[in-house]
């Protein structure tokens, strides 16, 4: 077997690990035994399943909930002369089953695959039959429905193992709390005594943690400009709604300062022009909703600026992460509203549909289902729900969860959508659809918290997250009161 660091060496150049990168590939190559990695954004997290992967004889299967984010991954990794590749729905059947047949084969040593691969019965009969040395689960937060970004086919994983025969296993994210990662833990289907939990804390001394009081949109638009003048390199400022987005994009447009969009709304093929141009150095500024930012290995970035109140500490705390990868000092700033708060709270309550609408929006597709296919899909849907609130995206977010559940597939867009499955007991439980809704307002809650204390914010995050006893950093706006 290889040594990692020597494998380190030869295929990214470096002399020696970093943090606790060494003990968590040592536990994984040499005792062969389990890992639940949490570690901060930019800390390296990638490598400590890379290295072990090229040191095993046999593959490594990567889930990764994004299929632009292994798209990024696999290149990088090509670059370097490592067998890597992915399978996703972005490939034809034939380029789908020429990939699989390189990993069985060998070819390919390390492969990415979405967990919603593994509803596809051919994959599985096939990829039950592969020698499978480690199972890396990329963002495994997503399994915990009590995480931030919960997927319902990473909640399987366990399932998926056993398809797999159970092999040796590693789970990655930058942000779990306590209970999110009992709930990674359970549903990996590890026993908890064969499994250990390796977190670095908040371990980025290099951003400085700051919240201002922001009264009205003329203060909110001072404070960005003073960040903007103050720092040359590049930003990123984070919105919540794409038409604040866009207001502020003309109100900075028309002092002359020069950014880019990304969010949602706009084409797939300029979202990723807008990153490629930001990644480059092309474009220094963008202003961004959450949907920007995932898989961005960009080490220059100096400021990172929430113009709104985000939804979660965990939220916050991966965004602030893309800030200071090069280890220079970089600023991380939440500019505090009490209308922001409004936004999230009505964010949070169309995010989290109860029984009853999903009964409804199963029964109306069932019923429906030609129309739904036509032009006017989502307004028939809207009208027969009898939708009153433009701003009410219910109908958006109990679509994705039907698709992620495996309820439906195709799309409204492409007029193709088909019902595969029934309605998941899940979404049918009133109770712990209930929950659910509490635990987000919770959420909410967390940041408001964030935002009033007066400790140091860092320990504030760490203690958040679970890691107690950190002394203050002496580089937020807190520690630099109370320390002055």
């Amino acid at each position: 077997m290889k040594e990692p660091v020597n494998v380190l060496n030869k295929y990214f150049g470096f002399d020696s690990f970093r943090g606790e990168q060494e003990k968590i590939i040592n536990r994984l190559v040499d005792v062969n035994k389990h890992s639940l990695v949490i570690m901060p954004t930019g800390g390296g997290k990638s490598l400590c399943y890379q290295i072990p992967a090229l040191c095993f004889e046999g593959g490594t299967i990567v889930v990764s909930p994004l299929i632009a984010l292994m798209q990024d991954q696999v290149d990088a990794l090509r670059k370097k002369n490592i067998p890597a590749g992915f399978i996703n729905s972005t490939l034809s059947k034939s380029e789908r089953e020429l990939r699989l047949e390189e990993f069985l084969s060998g070819k390919i040593k390390i492969l990415y695959v979405t967990p919603e691969r593994f509803r596809k019965q051919d994959f599985v009969e096939k990829i039950k039959r592969a020698n499978i040395s480690l199972l890396a689960v990329d963002e495994a937060h997503c399994i915990s429905e009590w995480g931030h970004d919960f997927r319902p086919d990473y909640s399987r994983l366990g399932e998926f193992r056993e398809l797999l025969n159970n092999p040796l296993t590693i789970a990655l994210t930058a942000t779990a709390t306590h209970d999110v990662q009992m709930d990674i833990i359970d549903k990996l289907n590890i026993k908890m005594e064969d499994i250990k939990v390796f977190h670095q804390g908040i371990e980025r001394p290099n951003l400085r943690l700051e919240t201002v009081d922001i009264f009205d949109e003329k203060d909110k638009l001072k404070e960005i400009l003073s960040v903007i003048e103050k720092f040359s390199g590049s930003g990123i400022i984070y919105f919540a709604l794409i038409q604040t987005l866009e207001k502020y994009s003309q109100l900075l447009s028309d002092k002359g300062i020069k950014h880019k969009l990304y969010h949602g709304k706009l084409p797939d093929k300029m979202r990723k022009q807008m990153q490629r141009d930001f990644i480059s150095g092309k474009e220094n500024l963008i202003l961004a909703t959450n949907a920007f930012g995932m898989g961005i290995d960009k080490p220059d970035i100096r400021f990172v600026i929430h113009a709104e109140v985000p939804s979660s500490v965990e939220a916050y705390y991966q965004e602030i992460g893309r800030a200071g990868r090069d280890g220079k000092d970089s600023l991380c700033m939440l500019l505090y509203n009490q209308d922001d708060l409004y936004t999230q709270m009505e964010f949070i309550k169309w995010s989290n549909p109860d029984a009853n609408f999903y009964s409804a929006l199963y029964d109306l597709l069932k019923r429906d289902l030609h129309i739904v296919n036509s032009a006017g899909g989502l307004e028939h849907l809207r009208e027969q729900m009898n939708f009153k609130n433009r701003k009410d995206f219910r109908i958006e977010t109990a679509l994705g969860l039907l698709e992620r559940y495996g309820v439906i597939e195709g799309s409204l867009d492409n007029h193709d959508m088909v019902i595969t499955a029934d309605l998941p007991r899940e979404l049918e439980d009133e109770e712990r659809l209930k929950n659910k809704l509490l635990s987000d307002n919770k959420k909410l809650l967390s940041v408001v918290n964030y935002f009033k204390s007066e400790e140091c914010r860092r320990v504030y995050i760490s203690d958040y997250f679970g890691f107690k006893g950190e002394k203050p950093c002496r580089n937020c706006d807190n520690c630099s009161v109370n320390f002055s």
